[in-house]
């Protein structure tokens, strides 16, 4: 565990995440209910119908944040390493290089979801989390989509050493995003 100021980070494996589910959800509809999201309920069901299959993934983490004195979650951020049949690179708009999307299962890990609730941002949650994350998983590169209509986000990204590698729709009906990577080696 990692602690942020009032804030305790936990690491957690795919069977923990799952049974932290709602702590997830909470997060996440708080979080994306925002411009430029404005996700509703459907969204975040049909959200965690996807996280419940991500979870079970053999590379999947998560990182939960959570107040220390009453374990309310504030933050969350979660992901798995990408597989050889992985359609992510598909979905740019315009080709990418069979260098850059050649993977493994070790070589990039895809960062799903990153969030921190609106009175918790600002605090170095969303770092503490990323870092958390991203300690120990060995991968060369961490690869993302970022509605770039957050400017928060988008910026952080950046300053945490991400570069726009593309722009994609990540889902069908999905407006466009900016596919960032960063190299860890």
């Amino acid at each position: 565990m990692t602690q942020q100021g009032a804030v305790r980070v936990e690491l957690m494996d795919g069977p923990a995440a799952a049974h932290a589910e709602d702590s997830f959800r909470r997060v996440y509809a708080e979080a994306f209910a925002e411009p430029p999201y404005q996700e509703g309920p459907d969204d975040v069901a049909e959200a965690f119908r996807r996280f419940r299959s991500q979870a079970r993934k053999g590379t999947f983490r998560a990182a939960l944040a959570v107040r220390s004195e009453d374990g309310e979650p504030v933050g969350m951020a979660y992901g798995f390493a990408l597989g050889p049949d992985t359609r992510w690179w598909d979905q740019l708009t315009e080709p990418v290089p069979e260098e850059r999307r050649r993977e493994d299962g070790r070589r990039t890990f895809g960062l799903m979801e990153l969030a921190v609730c609106p009175a918790w941002r600002g605090q170095g949650v969303a770092r503490c989390l990323h870092a958390t994350l991203l300690d120990g998983i060995g991968a060369e590169r961490v690869l993302l989509n970022v509605h770039p209509g957050s400017a928060a986000a988008s910026a952080a990204y950046r300053a945490w050493g991400y570069r726009k590698v593309g722009e994609a729709r990540p889902w069908r009906g999905a407006d466009l995003h900016d596919v960032m990577l960063l190299e860890l080696r």
